[in-house]
């Protein structure tokens, strides 16, 4: 009973983590575009966003990590066999590369905060994919198991990614008319 509960927590906060890197990845475009407008909208939308932005990083975001991070930590120790599944090993390096895209996320957060724009909107639509690449694999992971042939599962990953490729660009044709 104990550990159905930690799970659902853990659940629970890693969808708060994934909506946060959704989003702020979404105010990071916004945020770009403000820069090019002209005064007084740049001032005044660059400071709301960057309002918002920081609420949503150090409010929703962070915490969110951290408890997803800490009540996956506990389930492990309620049910430590599970470290020795092939799925889970894989799992854990997704997680991995999602605190990795945490952190990258922070390092363009902390520009975006000084007024250093490094990045186009165009490059930050197409890193917010980052985020859907691991969700998708994850939830396929957890889900199937051992079911899922490595092969066919790298293949659809791939076609997703190229689908999102093509939606994307289909995107910027449309926001370009």
């Amino acid at each position: 009973m104990e550990y159905d509960y930690i799970k659902s927590l853990h659940l629970i906060f890693v969808i708060t983590w994934f909506a946060g890197l959704f989003y702020i990845v979404r105010l990071f475009v916004y945020q770009i575009e403000a820069y090019q407008k002209a005064s007084p909208a740049k001032e005044i939308l660059g400071d709301q966003l960057k309002i918002m932005a920081k609420r949503l990083w150090y409010i929703i975001t962070w915490p969110s990590l951290f408890l997803a991070v800490g009540f996956a930590i506990w389930l492990l120790a309620l049910r430590p066999f599970y470290i020795q599944e092939p799925w889970m090993q894989v799992k854990l390096g997704f997680v991995v590369a999602l605190i990795c895209y945490h952190i990258k996320c922070h390092l363009i957060f902390k520009d975006l905060q000084h007024d250093r724009i490094k990045h186009s909107g165009n490059f930050m639509r197409i890193f917010n994919e980052g985020a859907t690449f691991i969700l998708f694999a994850v939830v396929f992971l957890v889900i199937l198991k051992n079911a899922v042939s490595w092969i066919y599962g790298t293949i659809g990953i791939i076609v997703f990614a190229l689908l999102l490729m093509l939606g994307f660009k289909l995107y910027k044709a449309i926001r370009e008319r």
